[in-house]
């Protein structure tokens, strides 16, 4: 039995799955190592056709603060995460797919740096591993603080690094999108004039996948792109001048 007095207490984690059986218990073990235990685990499956539901039912049945839903068709990441997110019960949201890996600190010292900044919004620095879950050596920084204007030029935000305040935010909604929804949402947030402050530590394990490709690059490209001119319904001018921003952010976190 795990102590949540209160509601305020409890993060609320969200985790899309998809064909996930051969990372997705390393991704729920380090969520069940956190120093900080006051949490619950939102699995939503996207219709796998692998084992991935199986795998996590039997951690289901051995503690109480996980929970899995699984949907009868394929929708996109962005309808598994709403899906959690609208059966969560915690004031504060944590995001982490189903190959990546938190620090053993990550909640508790998260938490603290959100309560000292008061912040609605916060992200941090991570760090880069293989797909056998290796250290590359290599961490992503963040700035102190990132504001719309900013982030429309810089993704830097990591979704498995966000933490948000539902007190603050009260509507948090992924846009229905194959790609970039992350990216959507966080300046959806960022244009309420809410500032997202960048915890300098790293505080999780961005998974690497060998199968990534150029290609999978420039699908990566065409979905800013689309944020920009679709959602955020910029100028052509202006998308024009946030994507060589994007641009050259991307190729600096890649060769720095």
């Amino acid at each position: 039995m795990y102590l949540c007095i209160m509601k305020e207490n409890l993060v609320s984690i969200i985790m899309p799955s998809y064909n996930s059986a051969s990372h997705i218990a390393q991704s729920i073990e380090s969520v069940l190592a956190q120093s900080y235990s006051c949490w619950e685990l939102l699995v939503v499956d996207d219709a796998s056709s692998d084992n991935t539901t199986e795998i996590v039912q039997k951690f289901v049945n051995q503690d109480e603060r996980i929970k899995l839903w699984a949907l009868p068709t394929n929708y996109g990441s962005a309808v598994a995460r709403n899906f959690a997110i609208q059966n969560a019960s915690g004031q504060f949201l944590a995001f982490l797919d189903s190959d990546d890996l938190w620090l053993l600190y990550k909640l508790e010292k998260q938490l603290a740096f959100m309560n000292h900044q008061q912040a609605a919004f916060s992200f941090s620095a991570y760090q880069l591993i293989d797909d056998q879950g290796n250290a590359l050596n290599k961490t992503i920084p963040v700035p102190a603080t990132i504001t719309y204007s900013q982030y429309l030029k810089n993704t830097i935000i990591g979704c498995l690094t966000v933490m948000l305040d539902r007190k603050q935010i009260p509507e948090i909604v992924f846009p229905n999108l194959r790609s970039s929804q992350d990216m959507a949402l966080w300046l959806q947030i960022l244009k309420m004039g809410i500032v997202a402050y960048g915890f300098s530590e790293p505080l999780a394990c961005y998974r690497i996948n060998p199968n990534s490709t150029t290609a999978n690059k420039r699908k990566a490209a065409v979905g800013v792109w689309h944020v920009y001119r679709k959602t955020e319904r910029l100028s052509l001018f202006f998308s024009l001048y946030n994507f060589a921003g994007y641009a050259f952010h991307a190729l600096k976190k890649r060769i720095s």
